[in-house]
Formats: C-alpha cells, structure tokens, sequence
C-alpha cells in the first residue's frame, strides 16, 4: 500500500497506532456474567393434553351418532322439574311469551342470536319461549341440512339448549305450533 501522495513516506501513517496514541493507556474490563438465562418453559402435561383431545375426539363422535333427523322431536327435562310440568309443556298447554325465528341465518349468527334471546328472555323475567329452527329438509331460507343430510340448526339449538343452567326442559312444539321445526323451551326464574 502506498501513502497517499500529501503525507511523507517516513510519516508514520498506521491507523491503530495512531488510535492507540490518541486514546492513551488502555485498562482490560473484568469478564462480565453472561447475562441470565430466559426463564424455563413451564412444565406441560402431556399426557392430560392427550387424554384432554381424546376427550375431545370422543365428544364429538357422540355427537355425530346422535344427531337429529328432519322428523326427530327434541326433548330435554331438569330432573327437578316435575313431570305433570314437562307434560303440559310437550303437550302445547304453556303459552309462549315470546319467538325467535332462525330461518335464513347461518350457524354462527343463529348461535349468537339464540345466545342473545336467551339472555333477554331470563332478564325480563320469561318462563316459556319458542324457538322456530326449522326442519332441515328444504335447504332452503336457513332451513338447511349438512353434507350428510342432517338439520344443521335444529342439531345446533338441541346441543346449545341442553347446555344451558337456565333452561329448566324443552320439547318440540306441537303440530300447530310448529311441530318438529320449532321447539318450545321452559326457563328457570331468575333469581334476585
């Protein structure tokens, strides 16, 4: 490497060296730590996670084998409700205060829309509603069937309702109420 042409040859014109002298006298820095390690991951049961999405499988399989059919009833009762109540209630003799009609919404909104009605039922103080989910045999106006022919939301308010403390029984309207595609539903009072 040559000097650039302004600077003498004999110049001393190392960069390190000329560093070093501006710097003075260095002194080491002790070693530091390392710095600490990220904390461990929490221990995972994974044999529970196993069992847990066995569960899961399981579940849903029953669900499957016990899906309703177009003509099907829906039929649920509270062991602590009396049977002469859950009669009356089979039989069309408890008036509806109120109705929701699920026709024309998909899974998801007839899901959040049950939710909701269910909710605003038991504020106001409701004892028997009704519920129109259609049959599933038109595929028509929400009324629809999945890939196996099944009622799509007939199965969704009969697994949703079962689910539900607030629900004391429910059973399939009858013929003209709406028979196999509406369901009236008997509601716990709320409690104060």
């Amino acid at each position: 490497m040559m000097p650039p042409p302004d600077r003498p040859a004999d110049d001393d014109s190392d960069d390190a060296a000329l560093f070093r002298a501006a710097i003075g006298d260095v002194r080491r820095l002790p070693d530091a730590a390392p710095p600490p390690a990220g904390p461990k991951p929490r221990p995972r049961a994974r044999m529970a996670e196993r069992d847990e999405a066995q569960a899961r499988e399981e579940f849903r399989h029953a669900l499957e084998d016990s899906l309703l059919e177009a003509g099907d009833a829906l039929s649920y009762r509270r062991d602590e409700l009396p049977p002469r109540v859950f009669a009356r209630l089979r039989r069309g003799e408890i008036s509806a205060q109120e109705e929701l009609d699920l026709h024309g919404s998909d899974v998801r909104e007839a899901e959040q829309l049950l939710r909701a009605f269910l909710h605003d039922a038991r504020e106001h103080g409701l004892g028997c509603v009704r519920l129109i989910h259609g049959k599933g045999r038109s595929g028509r106006g929400g009324d629809y069937v999945d890939s196996r022919g099944v009622p799509v939301l007939k199965n969704l308010v009969d697994r949703m309702l079962r689910q539900r403390a607030d629900v004391l029984a429910f059973h399939s309207a009858p013929p003209a109420q709406g028979g196999t595609g509406a369901v009236l539903v008997l509601l716990a009072p709320r409690r104060r």
